[in-house]
């Protein structure tokens, strides 16, 4: 319990430093946009090779995979049928929202959290594997369509494997499956770099915080909350219920649950930074559901131990 409280303060005292750092103006007005672009196309795509590489496959192909789609897809099509059908969105914005109600923090905040909280890193692999090689390739797709006006299934296809994220996970993978090893020389290089990353996105967020109206006053109400009680208590259930009724039972139970209560991604504010769509409402939901984690993470082990 207080490994987690520690992972959530971690992040929030950071995300202050990147306001404070906006509030004296110490990098100058396009610091935001570099240090999202650094980290998008650099520092992240470093930490999730050497994640996805470190990965056993036996974890992933297994029932935990199962019970994470039903969860994800128990989150994310309330949200799509209510932006496209209520609210007449676009495909693009409806994208950022989806992964607000359903894609999970599972990098910066599920790695330490199954760690020390829950004991085995692994346990988050199967949520990484799908958000970083399904979820995530197919709203890139989308947003770029949205971009370009180009929206074939050529365009579909070629987007996630130009994208550096992709082609990172995809590239573990490759490493993990084989049963290789990096040599020291290449390995330690990525590692620094790829160790950017996670602050590199929260003193972004930080800044956005500075620059914009602050959370709760740019997005409707109305929609944080649909998207927190999706991202928060509709996901969370949804893999619960499908891994109980798969067979699980005790820390691996115990496990879906907590990993699906993890808060929206600060990777959603990186891309709806990069393709101009929904950057309010991806760091309302970032901010909102951060906070709302922590009561529910507990709740939930409290619950289930």
């Amino acid at each position: 319990m207080q490994a987690v409280l520690a992972g959530f303060g971690t992040i929030a005292a950071v995300i202050a430093l990147g306001y404070l750092i906006e509030s004296i103006g110490l990098l100058g007005d396009s610091a935001g946009l570099v240090l999202t672009r650094l980290a998008f196309f650099v520092a992240t795509p470093c930490l999730l090779l050497t994640v996805m590489a470190d990965s056993q496959m036996t974890h992933v192909l297994s029932r935990s995979l199962v019970a994470t789609v039903v969860g994800t897809l128990a989150a994310g099509l309330p949200y799509v049928l209510v932006a496209r059908l209520l609210w007449h969105r676009r495909a693009d914005d409806v994208a950022i929202g989806t992964m607000c109600s359903a894609y999970c923090n599972a990098g910066n905040l599920g790695l330490p959290v199954a760690a020390y909280v829950l004991g085995d890193a692994s346990l988050i692999v199967p949520m990484l594997l799908l958000q970083l090689v399904i979820l995530q390739p197919t709203a890139l797709a989308v947003l770029d369509a949205g971009r370009t006006g180009e929206a074939s299934v050529a365009a579909a296809i070629r987007s996630p494997l130009t994208n550096p994220l992709t082609l990172a996970t995809l590239l573990g993978l490759v490493i993990s499956v084989g049963g290789w090893t990096l040599p020291a020389y290449v390995r330690d290089p990525i590692d620094l770099v790829g160790a950017m990353a996670v602050p590199g996105v929260l003193i972004a967020y930080g800044m956005s915080l500075r620059r914009g109206p602050l959370p709760g006053r740019g997005t409707p109400p109305g929609e944080i909350a649909l998207v927190t009680t999706l991202k928060l208590i509709v996901q969370p259930i949804g893999a619960y219920v499908a891994g109980r009724a798969l067979g699980l039972a005790g820390p691996a139970l115990i496990a879906l649950a907590v990993t699906a209560a993890l808060p929206s991604a600060q990777n959603i504010f990186v891309h709806a930074t990069r393709f101009g769509r929904q950057q309010i409402l991806a760091r309302d939901a970032i901010f909102v559901t951060t906070l709302g984690s922590v009561p529910a993470i507990l709740i939930i082990v409290v619950l289930l131990t």
